[in-house]
């Protein structure tokens, strides 16, 4: 632990820390966060003396010491450590659910998936719903067969549902698989659909077990029309479109965002596990193998 004070004072005491820690203050008081006014209000509230020559915000003592112990261990940087601290503080992360953050590397991945919020949504709304999406998204709570497709992915996440959503993120509600529309007669079915609590709308969920194609876009327009047209409520925000697949190319999609007028973002995904052949397989592969032997 002495070790750890002291790697804790360092990381804290390096360049402009300072600066970093009063624009941290300032952005938890413009927050319209419940949680980011009351951390805004302690602040104000107990100012650390002038005299001490490292001035801390009291918030951080709001923080756990092993919460603490992990993030200067993970961290590179004063920005990405009060990320954690943020996230730590807002929704309440336990110790294991932090360490899980940090090795997925949530810090580098949260907004960065490519969407058309900016022009599409509202300023508020456009940027808490970049911020909810990540690129990419780390599933390797999934385990599939080399040649896996689309209905497999989708039915392993529906199996690891708990696991899914804690990978989307807080304020993400599983509405339902394979979720039936009917337009002009004809029945559809949204992949996953999902509603945000915070966003206050429905976000379609579209999965494609292989790389980007221009045409995906078309499709994922159409369920978010048709939800915004047959599920949305006069209360609710515009519904989102989200895309992930397997890879993709930063070009191609925002070309193919240009004349769309529905808010849709696409993401990847990575860390599929593959899974042990099947028991026919490996019989398979035994015979095989005692065939060569005999005509050798």
């Amino acid at each position: 632990n002495l070790w750890y004070m002291k790697k804790w004072f360092l990381f804290y005491s390096e360049g402009n820390v300072k600066q970093k820690l009063a624009q941290f203050v300032r952005e938890i008081e413009k927050s319209d966060n419940q949680i980011n006014k009351k951390l805004a209000q302690f602040v104000r509230e107990n100012k650390t003396p002038s005299e001490i020559e490292f001035p801390l915000p009291p918030l951080f003592c709001m923080i756990p010491w092993g919460h603490h112990r992990n993030i200067v261990t993970k961290c590179d940087t004063v920005e990405e450590a009060l990320f954690y601290m943020v996230q730590t503080l807002q929704y309440g992360w336990s110790r294991d659910t932090l360490y899980e953050n940090l090795k997925n590397g949530l810090y580098s991945k949260q907004g960065n998936a490519i969407t058309n919020f900016q022009s599409q949504l509202p300023i508020n709304q456009s940027v808490m719903a970049q911020q909810i999406l990540k690129d990419p998204y780390n599933f390797d709570f999934v385990s599939l067969p080399n040649d896996y497709d689309e209905l497999q992915l989708e039915t392993a996440l529906e199996q690891n549902i708990t696991r899914f959503l804690l990978e989307l993120g807080n304020g993400f509600a599983f509405v339902g698989r394979q979720k039936e529309i009917v337009v002009a007669g004809k029945t559809r079915r949204i992949d996953m659909l999902f509603y945000h609590i915070k966003l206050r709308c429905y976000i379609v969920c579209e999965l494609k077990a292989k790389s980007f194609e221009p045409e995906f876009v078309g499709k994922l327009n159409f369920y978010v029309n048709a939800v915004d047209e047959l599920l949305k409520s006069p209360e609710d925000n515009p519904t989102i479109g989200l895309l992930i697949c397997k890879s993709k190319n930063d070009t191609e999609v925002q070309w193919a965002f240009k004349g769309f007028q529905t808010p849709v973002g696409v993401a990847s995904y990575e860390n599929i596990r593959n899974i042990l052949p099947s028991a026919e397989e490996l019989q398979n592969r035994i015979q095989l193998i005692e065939d060569n032997i005999q005509q050798q």
